[in-house]
This record gives C-alpha cells, sequence and structure tokens, in this order.
C-alpha cells in the first residue's frame, strides 16, 4: 500500500450530492450555474434557467474548478453564472487559449462583464494575449492547483521539486483525466516514461473526506509513488475570486487579478 502522510486529518463529511464516481469530463457540471442558486442542484442537474435573467458577471471557468466557482459564488451571493469548458483541455493546453476566446465571444453581450476562472494552465502566456485585447482577467497562478494554495505550492516543489500535486477533482477523476487519456490503463509500463521524475503525490485537499483520501491513495499507487495529504481549503480560491468578480465589474487596469 502506497504510505500515507497526513498533515492535517481529513473529515468524513458526507459526499456531494453527485457521489463520488466521477462523471464525464463535460457532465461534471452544469452548462451555466446562476446566481444564488444552490450548489449542489447546479452540480447535477441541467443547466439552471434564472427567471431574472443572466448574472450581471459571466465567468468562463476550468471544468475544475467550476464547482468550487459555483459554490463560493452562490454563498457569498454574487451576481454571477459560471461557464464550464471540458476539463480535459488541461491534456492540451495548447488549445486552452483558443477555446477560451471561443466561449467569450459566444457570451458577448449576454452579461455586463466577463472573467475567466483558469490561471495560466500551461499556455505559456497564450491566454494573457487572449484575455488582455478583451479587457478580462483571469485568476494569479502558473496551474490550477495555485489558485488553491500557491504558498503551498511553492514550498512543496522547495522541499522536493518532482512533487505532482492533485486537487481534489483531479483525485475523484484520476482514471478518466490522466489514465485513460495517458493510455496507461493499456500500456502500464509508460507510466515511467511519463512520470520518472515525479518523487511524490502531494493531494492539496479542499474538502478531505475518506471518499477522497481513498481515490488520492489509488491514483498515487498506479504511479507507485507516495502519498502527502496537506488540508487548503479552498479559501486561496476565493479570495482570488473576490477581486476577480470585483474587478469585473469596473474597468480592469489588469489582464491578471493582483
Amino acid at each position: 500500500m502506497t504510505p500515507v502522510v497526513i498533515a492535517h486529518p481529513p473529515s468524513q463529511e458526507a459526499d456531494n450530492a453527485c457521489g463520488s464516481e466521477p462523471l464525464s469530463p463535460v457532465s461534471d457540471y452544469a452548462e451555466s450555474v446562476e446566481p444564488h442558486s444552490r450548489a449542489a442542484d447546479n452540480a447535477c442537474g441541467s443547466e439552471p434557467q434564472s427567471p431574472g435573467g443572466l448574472g450581471r458577471v459571466g465567468i468562463v471557468a476550468c471544468g475544475a474548478l467550476a464547482l468550487h466557482v459555483s459554490e463560493i459564488a452562490n454563498r457569498r451571493g454574487w451576481d454571477v453564472a459560471v461557464h464550464p469548458l471540458p476539463p480535459l483541455l488541461h491534456n492540451r493546453p495548447e488549445r486552452i487559449a483558443d477555446a477560451v476566446e471561443r466561449e467569450l465571444d459566444r457570451l458577448a453581450g449576454r452579461y455586463d462583464r466577463l472573467a475567466v476562472a483558469y490561471a495560466d494552465c500551461g499556455t505559456y502566456g497564450a491566454l494573457d494575449d487572449v484575455l488582455g485585447r478583451r479587457e478580462v482577467g483571469r485568476l494569479r497562478g502558473d496551474h490550477c492547483y495555485d489558485v488553491f494554495a500557491r504558498n503551498e505550492v511553492a514550498d512543496a516543489l522547495a522541499e522536493e521539486p518532482g512533487t505532482y500535486f492533485l486537487t481534489d477533482f483531479l483525485a475523484r477523476t484520476f482514471d478518466r483525466s490522466v489514465v485513460r487519456p495517458l493510455g496507461l490503463d493499456r500500456h502500464p509500463d509508460l507510466r515511467d516514461t511519463y512520470f520518472k521524475n515525479y518523487t511524490r503525490v502531494v493531494w492539496l485537499a479542499q474538502r478531505p473526506r475518506l471518499s477522497l483520501q481513498k481515490a488520492a491513495e489509488r491514483a498515487a499507487a498506479t504511479l507507485h509513488l507516495p502519498l502527502e495529504i496537506r488540508q487548503v481549503g479552498a479559501s486561496g480560491l476565493e479570495r482570488q475570486l473576490e477581486a476577480l468578480v470585483a474587478s469585473a465589474t469596473t474597468p480592469p487596469s489588469r489582464q491578471e487579478v493582483a
């Protein structure tokens, strides 16, 4: 069994309304999440329709962040609607900027302002080029896991550069998001090719619970790496979202939220 080091003991709260079984890449989240609706309903149901019309701010979100974004927005009462893009775009980061650009064009005129809940996510500035032309802000960071725990990620990489990070989403969907797309289910020998430079897995737990811990353990075991669990919550994402939504209501001076 993969060794587990738990920095903070995980709680055993009930699974979310969708259960612990990974969903399909597109159906993990509703197409849009209306303001003030219940996150659990939005995440598992069809596209909701707001009786008062769409929200004032439209957020184009990475599918791996969309549920967290909608839950925070609902709890804070922000007048936003979340439009997720497929999480598997992370396997082809060169396509992210174009996908975001198409979605921004599709949503143009439907909202007073738009914002993007992505980090750079391996686009090497291509996403910022798209957003800069439109004066649209995004989340701060190089990768999606940075938005949850930027300082913890930096510290972990300083301690051990060969760290592979899991978020709750990636732990839950590891087979669908990593194993099958990389062909590890058909050619397990490729593991050493793809992951030979990694020395450990760190799960940045937003909502630690037993089902997700088991999923993170399975992911680490698949990679033949030890697992560490660090409870980080979602406060880092919430702070960034607050700044992002605020910047989306006034003319932004920068393309990245500080």
